[in-house]
């Protein structure tokens, strides 16, 4: 007699899913190589959805790869990965992704397998599979519907794109420029959390496809306006200049429109914890930082926050002004600034308060309990440094916060 799990899959199909498994982690880049290239060659219509710069960077099918494997690997407690779930499906509103999207996925997803592991995907392996995807589909099916219900159902909330006017443009450093946006219908629109992003479409003339990019919030809710900060991605070794990037800093004016989708995202400021706030970043990193920053200030006017940033120096400090104004204003912020590379200006005027890195001694120094709730945010190896520094400091996992810019991906890797 078959039975069957709570996940609606009987056990010989579970005990296959979880025989891939190994395969899964020594194939399982490979295969989400494959699924791409063959799902954008048979639908390339969906290139206007993913970004097609991770695609080539291969981060993109790394975080799918990690995906597939934990879901295989969880199979029979899917429970355990809704946290992951529910992470991704955040972006997935971001992008408009919809349910009629998920079975294209899940064809090209078994393709991938049948031709990158041959005969060791036999029908029986197809079939487990087949109805393994089914399951997982369902759920972020479920909990993506229930996300664009909440947010229809906000004041002035929105799904798809909605057109925003740019009503002021910010050269905040050498290579980042604020973007404050605000709708040009005049309707309302909501309020988001600290920490949120949402997704912009640029139609660029001469490209064959609209691009998508995610880029945070930098300012409080609550403000009248949206504001996001972005840095100017120049071409650098084998990678060349962001798309998006330059975009938005030659092409958008003030008056000129660009259209976004409501904010998304979990990483978000816990405003019920008391407790000292510790924000680090690097480089443009900052740009949730700020806004958690620029948030506790209004609602929790009591609560010590340490703000520390990272740069290489100041010509590429954001915002500097405006975290040192915020802190001379309220005796509850402490900020600290760190250039790796300052110039002889930053020396002579004194610009920063250490040279080098953010290190476990250092933050020992500065921050005087672990007791402490942590964000952090920057570039992959700034952030995986961080974790190392806040475990060495004997930080909790339940008190480290964090949120990689683009695919999600390892904090412990490298």
């Amino acid at each position: 007699m078959v039975t069957e799990t709570k996940t609606g899959l009987d056990k010989d199909t579970i005990e296959i899913i979880k025989a891939t498994v190994p395969v899964l982690e020594e194939h399982g880049a490979e295969i989400t190589k494959v699924f791409y290239q063959r799902m954008f060659e048979n639908h390339p219509e969906l290139k206007n959805i993913f970004n097609q710069t991770n695609q080539r960077k291969g981060d993109q099918s790394k975080a799918l790869a990690d995906t597939v494997y934990a879901a295989a690997y969880h199979i029979d407690q899917l429970e355990t990965i809704i946290p992951t779930v529910k992470q991704i499906s955040h972006k997935h509103k971001s992008l408009n992704i919809k349910p009629e999207h998920y079975p294209i996925v899940g064809k090209y997803l078994l393709l991938a397998m049948k031709e990158v592991l041959g005969d060791a995907a036999n029908a029986d392996v197809l079939d487990a599979w087949e109805r393994a995807y089914g399951v997982i589909a369902s759920v972020f099916i479920e909990i993506e519907k229930n996300m664009y219900k909440e947010m229809t159902d906000t004041v002035g909330g929105w799904t798809d794109f909605r057109n925003f006017k740019v009503t002021k443009k910010v050269k905040e450093s050498d290579v980042i420029t604020s973007f404050y946006l605000e709708p040009a219908d005049n309707n309302p629109f909501p309020a988001f959390q600290p920490g949120q992003y949402i997704t912009v479409k640029a139609e660029i003339e001469g490209e064959p496809h609209v691009h998508l990019r995610q880029y945070s919030l930098s300012c409080a809710p609550d403000e009248g306006y949206y504001r996001i900060s972005v840095k100017r991605e120049d071409a650098i070794n084998h990678l060349p200049a962001g798309i998006v990037s330059n975009y938005l800093h030659e092409n958008l004016d003030t008056g000129s429109i660009l259209p976004i989708t409501a904010p998304s995202g979990d990483f978000v400021l816990d405003q019920t914890d008391n407790r000292p706030l510790v924000l680090m970043s690097g480089g443009v990193g900052l740009t949730p930082m700020i806004s958690m920053l620029e948030s506790v200030v209004k609602q929790q006017p009591e609560r010590k926050v340490f703000f520390v940033h990272a740069a290489q120096s100041s010509n590429v400090h954001a915002m500097r002004d405006a975290v040192k104004e915020i802190s001379e204003k309220h005796s509850q912020v402490s900020s600290y600034v760190i250039y790796d590379r300052p110039s002889n200006e930053d020396k002579l005027m004194k610009n920063h308060d250490k040279e080098g890195y953010i290190d476990e001694q250092w933050i020992k120094s500065v921050i005087p309990t672990n007791d402490a709730s942590f964000y952090f945010c920057g570039p992959a190896p700034f952030m995986r440094a961080m974790y190392r520094v806040l475990k060495g400091f004997g930080v909790d996992d339940n008190d480290i916060n964090y949120e990689f810019f683009g695919p999600a991906s390892s904090i412990t890797a490298g």
